[in-house]
């Protein structure tokens, strides 16, 4: 039996003086990070936090962060990570479905959620102040397993948004199968620079603490700064998506840096195109490029390419890769029958990384977990060495630079401007991002004239900005619908993903 304890433990044993962390000139060793998490444990005791309680952060990648990541669970409490990228009903709908009473924060202006939670908690000040006040508390104690250690929250604050209910076990599984991927050394360091709130961003955390090596946490994304700190901190492994390759292979071109150290560039989370894959080799030649499949539900990873560089006029280059170990992939039809290598059906991920379930929503987690695996709404295909396929996605889901974006999420919203009729969002492919949000308005007859930028204005007062159309198309024939009357957004998008290198959804 394993919890989030048990990789601190065993880094603690072999480097206690070991750097774990280097945060601007912030440095902290092992020992220092345990007894830091202890100290965060003891303060929010003394707040009223009790075993299996909600305490969420909403900050970006910092030191105190992985304090924060570690040290609640490793309390018996569950986190809650928030996307800052959300907008404000989004953020205040997660903290009260969550139950969180108590918010660790670097941001200095909170509006509402001041008034959804009981204590506040500013990494800028009073977070050192309690810690220096606190009691260290003993980390693990009566810890099992199976216990909740995280609610990572996806979708947003429509029907679409459910908590993703993460165990000591889940977590404990990615790292493992991670390793068991990617062997990995005490010598090693990595470059932290994907959102510690998605269960990707944190994908290699406690493989990186199991092993005793460092890891840099990247505050806001800069492709400048990226490449500085792999030079400054001779960086050998990281992740990111494909806007953030795209952009580091660009700055570097214009303007290199060593970044010979770079052994391992991983990226996940959204379809990448063949130029962009080129592109980041010929950045980084020394670099193996790993690309990387799953969903929050999966802990995050299921499938894993490596040497993507060496494939760029293969097949293979259309693959996410096969199933890591310690993951089983299969293809299966709507009664849950595999189908036959090359059939396309739906793809199934079993193992002990599959999440408990999702935060009070017993119907929606029965509609996914079954058959014995996680139903990840992708549709795809198995070719007969175990490589995966993605050719569509199932699910209206768009992955907008390794943001999940809903399609209904973003047609609600439509829906209430007056002057709207009807709407379909889908993604359309894009350069930077992957995918960008696209959408297809039909205007009432009797409403006056509307622009798209008076509607794109619309939804960003709303929702998180990433989730905002970058384009809205206005059409006055209606939408075409199947005979049951469900808008085809395949034959919406169609034109948009014609001629695509890898047109998944």
């Amino acid at each position: 039996m394993h919890t989030l304890v048990d990789p601190l433990k065993r880094a603690l044993q072999i480097r206690p003086q070991g750097l774990a962390l280097i945060d601007g000139d912030r440095e902290v060793t092992y020992e220092e990070l345990a007894h830091r998490c202890s100290l965060l444990v003891g303060a929010l005791r003394h707040l009223g936090a009790e075993s299996g309680s909600r305490v969420a952060i909403l900050a970006n990648n910092g030191f105190q962060y992985f304090e924060a990541y570690l040290g609640i669970p490793a309390g018996g409490m569950v986190v809650v990570p928030l996307n800052t990228r959300h907008a404000m009903p989004e953020l205040v709908y997660a903290l009260k479905d969550s139950g969180a009473n108590i918010l660790i924060t670097d941001r200095s202006d909170l509006g509402e959620l001041a008034d959804v939670v009981e204590h506040v908690i500013s990494l800028s000040d009073r977070y050192e102040t309690i810690l220096s006040e606190a009691e260290p508390a003993a980390l693990g104690e009566g810890l099992a397993e199976t216990d909740l250690a995280g609610l990572f929250y996806t979708g947003g604050t429509t029907g679409a948004s459910k908590g993703v209910m993460l165990t000591h076990r889940n977590l404990i599984a990615n790292a493992l199968n991670w390793l068991a991927s990617v062997p990995q050394t005490e010598n090693d360091r990595t470059l932290v620079m994907a959102p510690m709130f998605h269960a990707a961003g944190s994908n290699g955390i406690l493989a990186a603490i199991w092993q005793g090596s460092l890891q840099v946490p990247l505050g806001t994304f800069d492709p400048a700064a990226v490449l500085d700190l792999i030079e400054k901190h001779r960086i050998n492994i990281t992740l990111g998506v494909p806007s953030m390759l795209a952009a580091m292979a660009e700055e570097q071109h214009a303007n290199p840096r060593d970044t010979s150290s770079l052994q391992v560039l991983t990226h996940g989370g959204s379809p990448i195109a063949t130029e962009v894959i080129r592109r980041a080799s010929s950045a980084f030649p020394s670099a193996q490029m790993i690309e990387v499949y799953g969903a929050t539900e999966t802990s995050p990873l299921a499938t894993l390419l490596g040497h993507e560089e060496t494939l760029m006029d293969n097949v293979l280059a259309r693959s996410c890769g096969r199933a890591v170990v310690g993951c089983n992939i299969t293809v299966r039809d709507a009664e849950g029958n595999e189908v036959p290598r090359g059939d396309v059906g739906e793809v199934v991920v079993a193992g002990t990384n599959i999440m408990k379930g999702y935060w009070n929503k017993p119907e929606q987690t029965a509609a996914v977990l079954k058959h014995g695996g996680y139903w990840t709404g992708d549709l795809g295909y198995l070719d007969p060495e175990g490589y995966s396929f993605l050719v569509d996605r199932s699910k209206d889901m768009i992955v907008s630079g390794g943001e999940n974006v809903y399609s209904t999420e973003v047609e609600d919203i439509l829906y209430r401007h007056p002057a709207i009729l009807e709407a379909a969002v889908f993604g359309v492919p894009d350069d930077k991002w992957g995918e960008a949000v696209h959408a297809v308005v039909v205007p009432r007859p009797e409403s006056p004239p509307i622009d798209p930028a008076e509607l794109i204005a619309f939804c960003r007062e709303h929702i998180g900005g990433y989730k905002v159309p970058k384009g809205i198309d206005i059409q006055f024939e209606p939408l075409p619908k199947s005979g049951p009357g469900k808008v085809l957004k395949r034959e919406l998008r169609a034109p948009f993903w014609d001629g695509a290198d890898r047109a998944v959804n």
